[in-house]
């Protein structure tokens, strides 16, 4: 188990206040950010994954593999609220499903061959039930109306089991023995129930081919019968828009049903009829594709996995009630450390909210994150007028962006750092953040490479303690660099020992280019001006000038630089006292 340092906040909109005194508070930001709430990782020691559940009284979390064989026994792993192994409990055949009982004393584990329960106190097997068929297809298991139901694939061979088209069928537990509902179907079926509709058991239909139209029903599990209510297809009249079912959530109150669709994303639905609720969650960010939901305990947060590659969000996390306009705190999961998307089911808080817990694969190894958001979160603001060091932007020269941001609360834990983006005639180009001092200043350095108006726009993305602050957005004119002439000249000479001026040209910005000739031109007593040879200028800027003046007298000689695309032009000037 490890502390998280590859999981980033990643991208979104300006942010918003704090979700509840639990402390989750949507944090997310225009680009992706290093600092996270507290998360601990756990290396799960598993090639797949069956399910996970939380167990709150004894402050557990449950994890199957789901393993799909016939080769030996998996295990149960039992972690705590921290991300620490603490246990296991034995299975004699592979094992996929769990479901907790309504007061939380018994875990029910599906394996290939029955339903096992065990006691949650002392984690102890207590009994078993049949189940129609030994087969490693896995079941999912959910306890509604006081009774444990299960869902059964049976076996014949081959793949049979992620077959679109393999029997799919409903079973519910009579003691030790399984009773057949006669609800059946096609591909897999899922099914999940919820403390806030606890005689409601949700059944959706995944795994088949989208030409099927995949079905959402509930039913009403209170009685000895299972009795069927309101049903739900997705597709559209020309078939599109079918439902691919990754993983259901009732809501603490029971009246929203969720739905992780990977072909729409997050589906909220009214539980009393299935259609769509008045007010559904954003979509995912482009490129994801929901894999998971849940909603805490406590009704307040609703979080939403996803199959997302590179820095695009794994994770959402933000009020269950879409209502509410609070931007969603995201995060990526990226590298070999912590997992690269939200695997399907793979998300369950603790019921107060204090703690999400996400198992997250790469494709082949699983992690188990415990995400703790922080306790609370202040505001900050950018204060003040931003300017610049120098007054003047000048192209290829460096130019500081000063400003202050103001952060409310206790001081932060690490220094927080200012993010700048420059918008020119280029494009976009990020510009390296800058560390806020303690008295909240701080300079933004940049090297603007094109001339012309150029838009920096400053950004603080929050931290743990702290939600971002709103933009602030500078305009500058980027001029040329400036160049200069010196001239070392005599104060006399004779007209025939001729003239020698030195001198050098210098420029601020990007190098001067090779090959530059300075034009030279002399003016005598009479006014007279003419152009001499061109000056050539040295790799280190100097040049030299020799003449043969025919007039006595004072005698200007003036030295001057045309420029370039990113030099503006100079001149100088020397007066010698010809004589003889």
């Amino acid at each position: 188990m490890k502390k998280s340092q590859r999981l980033r906040r990643a991208t979104g909109a300006a942010l918003a206040a704090v979700l509840s005194s639990a402390g989750l508070v949507a944090v997310a930001a225009p680009a992706a950010y290093a600092a996270t709430p507290s998360d601990e990782v756990a290396k799960l020691p598993f090639t797949s994954f069956g399910a996970m559940v939380v167990d709150d009284a004894h402050e557990r979390v449950y994890v199957t593999d789901g393993n799909k064989n016939y080769s030996g026994a998996s295990s149960v792993l039992v972690y705590n609220f921290e991300g620490q192994r603490v246990g296991s409990l034995a299975t004699d055949q592979p094992a996929s499903g769990m479901a907790l009982s309504a007061d939380g004393a018994t875990l029910h584990v599906s394996q290939s061959n029955r339903i096992l329960t065990f006691d949650t106190a002392t984690q102890t097997r207590t009994g078993a039930s049949s189940t129609p068929y030994d087969t490693p297809c896995g079941r999912e298991v959910a306890v509604a109306g006081g009774k444990t139901w299960f869902t059964e694939t049976p076996y014949t061979g081959g793949s049979y089991c992620d077959r679109p088209d393999n029997s799919a069928l409903l079973y519910g537990v009579n003691g030790t023995s399984s009773v057949n509902t006669g609800w059946n179907s096609e591909g897999r079926l899922r099914i999940e129930s919820g403390p806030g509709a606890p005689d409601r058991l949700v059944m959706g239909q995944a795994g088949t081919n989208s030409s099927n139209n995949a079905f959402l029903a509930t039913f009403d599990a209170s009685g000895d019968n299972l009795v069927r209510g309101p049903q739900r297809r997705f597709a559209d009249a020309e078939g599109k828009g079918a439902l691919d079912l990754k993983d259901i959530a009732q809501s603490a109150d029971g009246k929203r049903i969720a739905v992780a669709d990977a072909a729409y994303g997050t589906r909220l639905l009214d539980a009393s009829d299935l259609a769509d609720a008045p007010a559904g969650y954003q979509p995912l960010p482009t490129g994801a594709k929901a894999s998971a939901v849940a909603f805490s305990g406590d009704g307040k947060y609703v979080a939403r996995g996803a199959d997302a590659s590179g820095s695009v969000s794994d994770l959402l996390i933000q009020p269950a009630d879409p209502a509410d306009g609070t931007t969603p705190m995201e995060f990526a999961f990226e590298g070999e450390l912590d997992g690269s998307r939200v695997v399907p089911r793979g998300l369950d808080w603790a019921k107060d909210g204090s703690r999400l817990f996400a198992v997250t694969t790469d494709g082949y190894n699983h992690w188990l994150h415990v995400i703790k958001p922080p306790a609370a979160q202040y505001d900050s603001r950018f204060t003040g007028t931003l300017s610049t060091t120098p007054s003047k932007p000048v192209v290829g020269e460096p130019l500081g962006i000063r400003g202050k941001l103001e952060l409310d609360g206790p001081a932060p834990a690490e220094a927080v750092k200012v993010e700048a983006v420059r918008k020119d005639t280029d494009g976009t180009t990020e510009v390296a953040p800058a560390r806020v001092a303690a008295d909240g200043s701080f300079t933004v350095l940049d090297v603007p490479d094109r001339l012309g108006e150029a838009t920096y726009t400053l950004r603080f993305l929050g931290d743990v303690t702290h939600r971002p602050a709103e933009d602030v957005t500078l305009t500058v004119d980027v001029a040329k660099a400036p160049t200069s002439i010196e001239l070392t000249a005599p104060a006399e000479a004779t007209r025939a020992g001729g003239v020698e001026i030195t001198g050098k040209l210098t420029g601020q910005g990007r190098s001067l280019p090779s090959g530059i000739a300075l034009k030279v031109t002399r003016t005598d007593r009479f006014g007279t001006t003419g152009e001499l040879t061109s000056a050539s200028v040295a790799a280190d800027g100097t040049f030299r000038i020799r003449d043969l003046p025919s007039k006595k007298g004072k005698t200007v000689y003036a030295v001057s630089y045309e420029g370039d695309d990113l030099h503006s032009g100079s001149s100088a000037q020397a007066t010698v006292k010809i004589t003889g």
